[in-house]
């Protein structure tokens, strides 16, 4: 399954779209990445800074002071934010080793891929830290009810969305 403007191995050498824009198969791949890169640059860049910021709090002060099930919750949302760091840089070391490859397309496809993983695995970060905030503020109920809003928005957001928006333009 392709994502809105990346090309996948099962997607047909030419659609309508081709024509429309006059573009050769390699000139639209290199638009998709092109757009892809722009994407993670904007993903990545809020995902480092959670990230970056998770790693120091366990050495604050009153780190101790969290219950063992909010540091918990804590360290597995930093398991999250850094899975999502790995998985949204990896297209740049995916484009290093294929580089002069003449792979654009396993390129955009996987790329694609890696950053929809990043985003969700960005999503479980933000949804376990949020959880872990609303616990140490207001207690586990409005913790479990936090969590459970955000999974609703991100699922929303990030995936009921867009998959309406394809369906509207008559995607698969």
């Amino acid at each position: 399954m392709g994502g809105i403007g990346v090309t996948t191995d099962d997607e047909p050498a030419a659609s309508p779209r081709d024509t429309e824009r006059n573009e050769t198969r390699t000139e639209r791949l290199d638009r998709n990445w092109a757009s892809l890169l722009q994407e993670l640059r904007v993903v990545q860049t809020g995902g480092q800074i959670l990230t970056g910021l998770m790693l120091t709090v366990p050495f604050q002060e009153g780190f101790e002071e969290l219950t063992a099930r909010q540091q918990y919750v804590f360290v597995v949302s930093l398991v999250f934010a850094v899975l999502s760091t790995i998985t949204l840089i990896s297209p740049v070391a995916l484009h290093r080793l294929l580089f002069r490859r003449h792979a654009i397309d396993r390129l955009v496809n996987r790329a694609h891929r890696l950053t929809l993983i990043g985003i969700t695995f960005l999503g479980m970060a933000l949804t376990g830290v949020l959880a872990v905030i609303f616990d140490i503020v207001f207690g586990g109920w409005a913790a479990l009810s936090a969590a459970a809003m955000a999974v609703v928005v991100f699922a929303c957001m990030w995936v009921v969305l867009p998959v309406n928006e394809r369906r509207r333009l008559g995607d698969d």
